[in-house]
């Protein structure tokens, strides 16, 4: 509390009158007012970027020559398309850049591709959307088709009667 030198009764007018106003509880009222530093948040240095803008682009056009899959698919298909685009010669790597393609996660190529995939790639679906002709045709699930079944067959051990 600012006086600490205070008598207890004192005190204890102070933290009633806090607990009334804040309408926090008595004893967490109690841990504020002995508080004597702001909290701080933490901040935690940013991080080194370990892919650059190269490996960006490079995820680009494998990205457009794989047909935009999505970045799981992609990762399993880039040791593949790799080396076949070097061969043609539509691409040209360093050492450095061609690493870090092979070791990318597909999580990190999402997140790289997020920006040219655009627009195109989110979805925004709401209920009013539905056309109206879509509203009105119903949809059958399986649960739907009660159709009986074309036939039934009994068996036992000395005989085999099918039913139709």
């Amino acid at each position: 509390m600012a006086d600490r030198d205070g008598t207890k009764h004192e005190k204890l007018k102070i933290l009633d009158e806090f607990v009334a106003v804040t309408g926090y509880h008595r004893k967490h009222s109690i841990r504020v007012l002995n508080s004597t530093e702001a909290e701080t948040v933490p901040v935690r240095p940013a991080r080194l970027r370990l892919y650059d803008e190269a490996v960006r682009e490079v995820l680009i056009v494998l990205w457009e020559a794989s047909d935009r899959i999505c970045g799981k698919r992609l990762k399993a298909l880039v040791p593949v398309l790799l080396p076949a685009l070097e061969r043609h010669k539509h691409l040209q790597l360093d050492a450095g850049v061609r690493e870090k393609i092979l070791a990318i996660s597909a999580s990190t190529i999402d997140r790289m591709l997020s920006k040219a995939r655009g627009a195109e790639h989110r979805r925004q679906t709401r209920a009013s959307s539905k056309p109206a002709v879509r509203r009105e045709i119903p949809v059958r699930t399986f649960g739907d088709w009660n159709d009986p079944l074309p036939g039934f067959m009994e068996a036992d051990r000395k005989r085999c009667v099918n039913h139709t």
